[in-house]
């Protein structure tokens, strides 16, 4: 017999060899795997924030010049535009069975299909636009608003949205590096996010809710959620209010909680509201309500709903105080006049003496008539605030207390 006293090397080299040649196929099963490329950067541009976070956004429609000017919501599972834009520009309509909701009511929307939807330097092709009436949005935040960019946008990119520089970043998908000291989410995705998020006041309760940037608030709660799960310390202290959205107004009531916690970020003292969700908005029991853009400024975020992530960074907007005023008055801009068209009973509003259809002229030494500017004004909780008006064409100050509700 023939000894090879190499045998053993070459058997093992011969596996080891195999080993580097052969997938394997066991738990580790990721050997092989296909990466992305990585996500490129496609354009950067500006946007204006209003009060309660809102972003605005301008854009152009086809081959027409002027920018129109859209809201940025996460809350939208489409993208839309204003009636009256609609025929300012003469577009081709076409009606529908599609039906979309609100806080304050339910309508059968027409579409513009097949135009051209271009931001700052990104242009995108065959956008299909329903079309809503957003005047009530337009006298609300004194800026016209054309439309809402949603989900039919949001799908296609990845979205940075940086509330320290007011700008956003558009990027091509694919993979990325996420900046570090923040954290990322993973929401459960239909074409909206929804994300457990956990909230305290007598008894601590975990609920998922929708993401929301195009909501101007910390958070909104449907009334059955309230009801059912019974989180609320007894004898709270509520004031009656009221919030705009599709439909209309919708009433809804404010109060203060002890605790929101998002990911491993706590903000403690959090004004919120409560609504009658008649249209079912929050889906509800799915839903307990939703997170909204006072408390999504506080963080830099990144949105990618390809790889259905949200990652927050806290920004230095993070430990700004929560707005906790009260003054019962409904104000919105009609005809370039900043009007009262609501006195809630019982308010402080109603208890200085304002009444609806009052012009406000000036708040303190601002007579600018900049509703976002006299907005800003009136959150300064625990003041006492002039506020000049005019009344059947006479002038008149009233001293306006502005409640701490805390």
């Amino acid at each position: 017999m023939i000894r090879n006293r190499n045998l053993p090397f070459l058997i093992a080299a011969r596996i080891f060899l195999l080993f580097l040649l052969c997938p394997v196929f066991s738990d580790a099963n990721a050997q092989e795997q296909f990466v992305m490329p990585p996500a490129k950067l496609l354009t950067r541009f500006p946007f204006k924030m209003l009060t309660g976070g809102i972003i605005i956004v301008q854009a152009t429609l086809d081959d027409f010049k002027d920018s129109l000017n859209f809201i940025l919501d996460t809350g939208s599972g489409g993208i839309s535009l204003d009636s009256t834009t609609v025929e300012d520009l003469q577009l081709k309509s076409m009606k529908t069975d599609k039906t979309i909701r609100g806080i304050a009511g339910m309508k059968e929307v027409s579409f513009t299909y097949s135009h051209t939807f271009r931001l700052p330097g990104l242009t995108i092709d065959s956008m299909d636009f329903h079309i809503n009436d957003y005047e009530i949005l337009t006298s609300v935040y004194g800026v016209r608003v054309d439309g809402i960019i949603g989900y039919s946008f949001f799908r296609r990119f990845i979205i940075s949205i940086d509330y320290d520089k007011q700008v956003i970043d558009v990027l091509r998908p694919g993979s990325m590096r996420y900046p570090k000291g923040g954290f990322y989410m993973k929401p459960n995705f239909s074409t909206l996010p929804m994300q457990t998020i956990n909230v305290r006041d007598a008894t601590q309760v975990a609920a998922k809710y929708y993401f929301d940037t195009g909501a101007g608030l910390c958070m909104l709660f449907s009334r059955s959620f309230i009801q059912d799960s019974a989180f609320f310390e007894k004898k709270k202290k509520i004031f009656h209010t009221q919030g705009e959205g599709l439909g209309g107004k919708a009433a809804m009531d404010l109060t203060v909680i002890k605790e929101v916690k998002v990911g491993p970020y706590r903000f403690r003292k959090v004004p919120v509201y409560i609504f009658e969700d008649d249209y079912n908005v929050t889906a509800y029991p799915l839903l307990g309500g939703l997170i909204g853009n006072d408390i999504l400024r506080r963080f830099n975020v990144i949105i990618n709903y390809p790889e259905q992530i949200f990652y927050l960074k806290p920004n230095t907007r993070f430990a700004e105080p929560f707005d906790y005023s009260y003054t019962g008055l409904a104000i919105y801009l009609l005809k370039g006049e900043v009007v009262i068209l609501d006195v809630l009973p019982g308010s402080p509003a109603e208890k200085a003496g304002f009444k609806p259809m009052d012009k406000i002229i000036g708040i303190e030494n601002n007579l600018s008539g900049d509703i976002q500017a006299y907005k800003t004004l009136l959150q300064n909780a625990g003041t006492k605030l002039k506020v000049i008006i005019t009344r059947d064409g006479v002038l008149m100050p009233i001293r306006l207390p502005v409640k701490d509700i805390r």
